[in-house]
């Protein structure tokens, strides 16, 4: 385990709006104590910022490979940025 801080810009494509996806991607990253935040965009994507220790932050890319029970993730891309200092993870609209 790491005590390494990393910050990720995260978009995944699929079927992930209306699936409950960003309630649970939520409910993940606060059980991984994860700050940031997750988004639908236009284009039936969603957008995610994720900041924290190192394997939380890899703990929860993974758990976005599959996404909630209803969605059927087809890809997922992220990349390391700036942290923001978040210090809570909120789901925006």
């Amino acid at each position: 385990m790491t005590d390494a801080i990393k910050s990720v810009h995260v978009v995944i494509k699929g079927r992930v709006q209306g699936v409950s996806f960003r309630a649970s991607t939520a409910q993940e990253a606060r059980a991984l104590h994860v700050f940031g935040w997750v988004r639908n965009l236009p284009d039936g994507s969603v957008e995610a910022h994720f900041e924290g220790r190192e394997d939380a932050v890899m703990t929860l890319l993974g758990w976005c490979k599959k996404g909630s029970p209803w969605a059927k993730v087809e890809s997922l891309e992220w990349c390391d940025v700036a942290p923001e200092r978040r210090i809570h993870f909120e789901v925006r609209r």
